[in-house]
């Protein structure tokens, strides 16, 4: 199976250069811009997909030490959560 994706994977590459080859210049030198383009646009959405889920699984684990945070070190009156950090005196400014 590995065998046969690799070969036909060759085999298009073949075919390409040799389209490629029996291009005139000012055809070829299209060719290869948008070839360029091509790659640059793949590489662009492998950025933004790797981003995306790095930033997904950065903004889980934040939501996650939220909860943490809040379920600990309060106290509830109600619907009303009260840190104990404001229990203390506050000094004025």
């Amino acid at each position: 199976m590995f065998e046969s994706v690799v070969a036909g994977i060759t085999l298009a590459v073949c075919v390409v250069l040799l389209a490629r080859m029996t291009l005139g210049n000012r055809r070829r030198q299209r060719f290869d811009a948008g070839v360029r383009r091509a790659v640059t646009a793949c590489r662009a959405a492998a950025r933004r997909t790797y981003r995306w889920r790095s930033s997904r699984r950065a903004a889980a684990a934040a939501a996650e030490e939220a909860i943490r945070r809040a379920r600990s070190a309060t106290d509830r009156d109600g619907n009303v959560i009260r840190p104990r950090s404001f229990r203390g005196p506050r000094e004025p400014h």
